[in-house]
């Protein structure tokens, strides 16, 4: 059954002849959080704004709840946005910025306060009414943008990299409160981001964005552990990529490398032949250094090492394999851990994903 709520079908927009948004189509549900993600330039800010009526499509449609709103002016589409840079008016206190959304109704003084007092408990902001702009932190200036944009209960909300001027502790606390309160609200949310961590830990789903083009669009687990492209597989967290040729094709896939000998590998998808240059993709945790040599194990000499709290990584050189070294993320290495030093390196085969190269 169809639940989708907001449609994009088809949608371009080029500035100066360069393609920002090629040809993408795309359905999010109601109450979904929903991510684009990818780096600058990718088109995610763009579509975003054709969204929000901020930009004009040079072609496609866009729809939300059934209703065609492509030639909408912005003022009057059932969405509002959330900026990077806050937008909030220095010369207002809280109180007056929250409210500035309520301008163009008729309510009366109380009917006013309620909403504003609402908005405020929302993003828990109770009893800075009268605080002034240039009082506020980072984090609060965040809080009262999502206020002013919540209070209308817009279909929709935009938001354009909204975490993006904080500091990483305060921004990881306000992913959680944002999820938090998309939850609570239960409106549906579009947010735009180029940091994976970000979109992973948000998200319900995640369009990974690539030159104006989705390149998968899937839940955060199946963006993470099985990504469809190299492209995206490089772009998501870290990801050891290895080149390899096909040797054989049958219910698996045997694929000779320098780096892991012959391997073999579920399809993933991929339509190959033999003889194809091809991509292995392993994540750092699904490889596993070790003191002793195990079946399937090869030799590595370790590079580097970096203590991170539960974790240390690790990157090593394949022995006969010079020049191709393999990242690993470990917590439970006994071996030593000078640079120079021989390890032996375990991976499970279903852990490799095949790649188109």
């Amino acid at each position: 059954m169809d639940n989708s709520f907001i449609d994009i079908v088809g949608v371009s927009k080029s500035f100066g002849g360069v393609k920002a948004v090629d040809d993408i189509s795309l359905s999010v549900h109601q109450g979904e959080f929903f991510s684009l993600l990818g780096p600058s330039g990718c088109g995610k800010t763009t579509l975003l704004r054709i969204l929000g009526g901020l930009e004009t499509p040079g072609s496609g449609r866009v729809m939300i709840d059934g209703q065609d709103i492509t030639d909408m002016p912005a003022h009057l589409r059932p969405t509002n946005m959330v900026f990077q840079n806050y937008a909030i008016f220095p010369h207002l206190n809280v109180e007056q910025n929250v409210a500035y959304g309520l301008r163009q109704q008729k309510l009366s003084r109380d009917e006013q306060i309620e909403k504003v007092s609402a908005a405020l408990a929302m993003v828990k902001l109770e009893g800075f009414e009268k605080r002034g702009a240039d009082e506020m932190s980072g984090g609060q200036k965040q809080r009262v943008a999502l206020a002013r944009a919540l209070i209308k209960r817009p279909k929709v909300l935009l938001l354009d990299e909204p975490l993006g001027a904080l500091d990483k502790k305060l921004r990881e606390e306000m992913q959680i409160e944002l999820r938090m309160l998309q939850q609570q609200v239960g409106i549906t949310f579009v947010f735009v981001t180029h940091d994976q961590e970000e979109a992973l830990t948000l998200s319900d789903r995640v369009a990974v964005m690539g030159e104006g083009r989705i390149l998968q669009m899937d839940s955060p687990r199946q963006i993470y552990e099985r990504p469809k492209s190299r492209e995206v597989a490089d772009f998501i967290g870290q990801m050891n990529l290895l080149s390899g040729v096909v040797e054989s094709v049958g219910d698996k896939v045997t694929v000779k490398t320098q780096t892991l000998g012959d391997v073999c590998v579920e399809n993933n998808d991929q339509d190959v032949a033999v003889g194809d240059a091809v991509t292995l993709a392993i994540r750092p945790e699904n490889l596993k250094l070790r003191s002793a040599s195990a079946p399937g194990a090869v030799r590595v000499t370790l590079a580097a090492s970096a203590f991170w709290g539960h974790t240390t990584y690790y990157r090593v050189v394949v022995t006969g394999a010079e020049g191709e070294s393999l990242d690993v993320a470990q917590q439970d290495y006994s071996g030593s851990e000078r640079a120079g030093d021989e390890a032996w390196l375990g991976f499970d085969p279903g852990d490799l994903l095949l790649l188109k190269s």
